[in-house]
């Protein structure tokens, strides 16, 4: 078994955890879903199994929500047995089944190899061991029979690891087939709150991540990113070598975790694409609109306008207070009066229009005027001055 010789001393970073094998298939059985999984299986007289990480969190005494299966055969007759809508990806052998209520993957047993470093795998049909052989991690690399799940498959030692609180590779290949196995590595130490074994991290600290497109990148960046506790995950990869981290990324982070999840944020940047953006640290226009102590209403308009909400957000992360108002009250202002009034009053098209609507606007967002009358009697004002150029 890979891994199983490690000296217990090389553990101590981590905590032992109770791992009770017995009440696994209580655990499963009271998963969403795993029910019509495996009645599903019966008909379909399928060999199938519940692998990785739903296995993982029953082990730790979590409630597993996602049923990945892999079938040792072919994948079909079971995908078709579940119902709903298949679609199938035959270069992999998988098939998607899409429920009413969930997305089951349905896979089949398989061993890949790798043409050159980042590769996406080739794949060839095999039996279990060899499939649960190519995963990660050993904690993912586990397995249970639907026809008894009560009994967990683990060949590579995970419920070891798990018990130790440890993040092993399964080979010494496996960030040279696939780096972004150490961004996952990151992100399951931040949830888990698991160590990397040493030799596991003495390889992924020289993972090659320009081996692979940067859509699978930032397709694991933003998985880290929806996890609870992001910051910890990025600054592992930052502390390995593996990502660039400006010093105020931490906090940042936190702090904008914090904001979409309260008025007037929540709703207006997800959280995932917040905590990317802080990862990336402040940049020079957030900075500028957190400087600024705007007098006025129309102020604090002028210069947030136009602006991406999310350069918004790192403004207020860094302490920009104002942009509260701005997002609650200040942009949703609007003239009750329009152009067509200032023509109707004399005011030719063009420029004028605009200046003395915008003169109108920002009377009103100060306070200045309070009903139509006013608004336009500002913005004629406006619109008949010289304008700048004379």
């Amino acid at each position: 078994m890979v891994g199983k010789e490690a000296p217990a001393a090389r553990l101590t970073m981590a905590t032992t955890r109770e791992i009770d094998l017995e009440r696994l298939g209580e655990r499963l059985l009271a998963a969403p879903g795993f029910v019509e999984v495996r009645d599903a299986a019966l008909r379909s007289d399928a060999e199938a199994y519940v692998v990785g990480g739903a296995v993982r969190d029953a082990l730790l005494g979590d409630r597993p929500t996602n049923l990945d299966l892999v079938v040792v055969g072919d994948p079909l007759p079971l995908a078709e047995a579940l119902g709903g809508e298949l679609r199938a990806h035959e270069r992999f052998g998988t098939v998607v089944v899409t429920l009413a209520d969930r997305i089951v993957d349905v896979a089949r047993a398989r061993a890949e190899s790798y043409e050159h470093p980042g590769a996406l795998p080739t794949v060839r049909p095999a039996g279990l061991e060899q499939d649960l052989a190519r995963r990660d991690f050993t904690i993912n690399a586990l397995a249970v029979s639907l026809a008894d799940p009560g009994a967990v498959v683990d060949t590579r030692g995970g419920v070891d690891d798990l018990r130790a609180g440890v993040i092993r590779v399964l080979h010494e290949r496996s960030f040279v087939d696939d780096p972004t196995r150490a961004l996952r590595a990151a992100r399951y130490a931040a949830r888990l709150g698991f160590s990397v074994e040493p030799r596991t991290l003495e390889l992924l600290r020289v993972a090659d991540l320009s081996t692979v497109s940067g859509e699978r990148v930032a397709a694991e960046l933003g998985k880290l990113a929806a996890e609870p506790d992001p910051r910890r995950g990025f600054e592992l990869l930052a502390q390995w070598g593996l990502i660039a981290l400006d010093p105020k990324s931490g906090e940042l982070i936190d702090r904008v975790g914090e904001l979409v999840e309260r008025e007037p944020w929540a709703g207006v940047v997800a959280r995932p694409v917040a905590v990317l953006v802080a990862s990336r640290g402040p940049t020079p226009e957030a900075r500028a609109l957190a400087a600024l102590e705007p007098a006025r209403p129309s102020v604090a308009v002028d210069a947030a306008q136009g602006r991406a909400t999310t350069e918004l957000l790192l403004a207020r992360a860094l302490g920009a207070a104002w942009i509260d108002r701005y997002l609650a009250e200040w942009r949703g202002v609007a003239l009750e009066m329009s152009g067509e009034d200032l023509i109707a009053a004399g005011i030719p098209q063009g420029p004028a229009i605009g200046r003395g609507l915008a003169a109108a606007l920002r009377a009103k967002l100060d306070g200045e005027v309070e009903d139509r009358d006013g608004e336009l009697r500002v913005a004629l004002e406006a619109a008949r001055a010289p304008s700048d150029g004379g």
